[in-house]
């Protein structure tokens, strides 16, 4: 069903899902949203899939009409959201008929919005996802950015009669300037101790030399112990590699499938969004934590969305922050 038509498409608006796993031997990257708790909460909030394919907007700038009815989300870190130019809530699910524009601009915040539409935007499926890698130049619609008078179609509505809005105890943490929690690791050994001093000392800076592949950070250098090259290895979204100049790269959605840095720590999946949704000139600092913490963190978290959603389903009130 053709549901959406863009009028303005802003600095860079793709389709994004989860992300396109199973193919990084072939050397085919992940891709996928780079706030991926704000696709999943907004395509939950909507009964889709939690990993539907969504419109995610870069720096706001975004409009767009409605050419059918439909229910929609805005998820991200304050994205102001305006519906035939009157506010609307993000986090809240909404229904739009034919005809109606919405427009999502950046509050001057975060940089990663998500207009997610019921039954999800059907684009064709290529390596398992619908995600648009840029620089392959395939998923998403045609392998592109979108640009005005693209016409976007969704899949079938899943849920019917559906309300409520994500408290925002159940979102993200997001804060300008998060401290990040990390996982030491996996080449320890290939860093002094002074280098961790220097790493979880002191904040670094979000630089202009970021994108949807890696954030570059501006900040105390990290000496290694001899070299920063390493065997060639896959590498995880959050894997924080230090090159031979010294400054922290973290990598992101569209990182390449294997890097030869040595890497000084990964980020929690659970903290990512807090890290991608700083802007470039926000500092960001790192806290590490053991394995074994992290994955209590992880579960708990994703018990309590279970939860929340569960109660949401069943049109219970104990969605509070509990």
């Amino acid at each position: 069903m053709k549901t959406l038509r863009i009028e303005e498409p802003g600095p860079l608006t793709t389709v994004q899902d989860a992300g396109r796993f199973g193919f990084q031997d072939r050397g085919v990257p992940v891709s996928g949203a780079m706030d991926r708790a704000a696709l999943e909460l907004g395509n939950q909030l909507l009964g889709n899939d939690p990993g539907a394919a969504a419109v995610e907007i870069f720096s706001g700038g975004f409009r767009a009409r409605f050419l059918a009815e439909v229910s929609f989300a805005v998820t991200g870190y304050d994205p102001q959201v305006e519906l035939n130019g009157f506010s609307v809530p993000p986090w809240t699910l909404h229904a739009a008929r034919p005809g109606d524009v919405i427009s999502i601009d950046a509050g001057g915040l975060g940089v990663w919005h998500y207009l997610c539409l019921s039954g999800g935007i059907d684009v064709p499926v290529v390596l398992g996802s619908r995600s648009t890698y840029l620089r392959g130049r395939f998923g998403g619609l045609e392998g592109r950015a979108l640009r005005r008078g693209d016409v976007l179609k969704t899949g079938p509505k899943v849920v019917d009669n559906l309300s409520g809005h994500i408290p925002e105890g159940f979102r993200p943490a997001y804060v300008p300037q998060p401290a990040v929690q990390v996982v030491l690791g996996p080449q320890t050994e290939a860093f002094p101790p002074e280098a961790f001093d220097a790493f979880l000392g002191a904040p670094y800076e979000v630089t202009h030399r970021s994108d949807r592949m890696g954030m570059m950070l501006d900040g105390p250098r990290i000496r290694h112990c001899r070299t920063p090259d390493i065997v060639s290895e896959g590498l995880a979204f959050g894997a924080i590699q230090v090159p031979g100049e010294g400054l922290p790269f973290v990598l992101l959605a569209d990182r390449p499938t294997t890097g030869g840095y040595a890497k000084i720590a990964t980020v929690l999946s659970c903290d990512l969004p807090l890290l991608v949704q700083t802007a470039p000139g926000r500092s960001v600092r790192f806290h590490a934590i053991d394995l074994l913490s992290a994955r209590e963190i992880h579960l708990k978290r994703a018990y309590k969305i279970r939860r929340f959603f569960h109660l949401l389903r069943q049109g219970g009130s104990k969605t509070h922050d509990d």
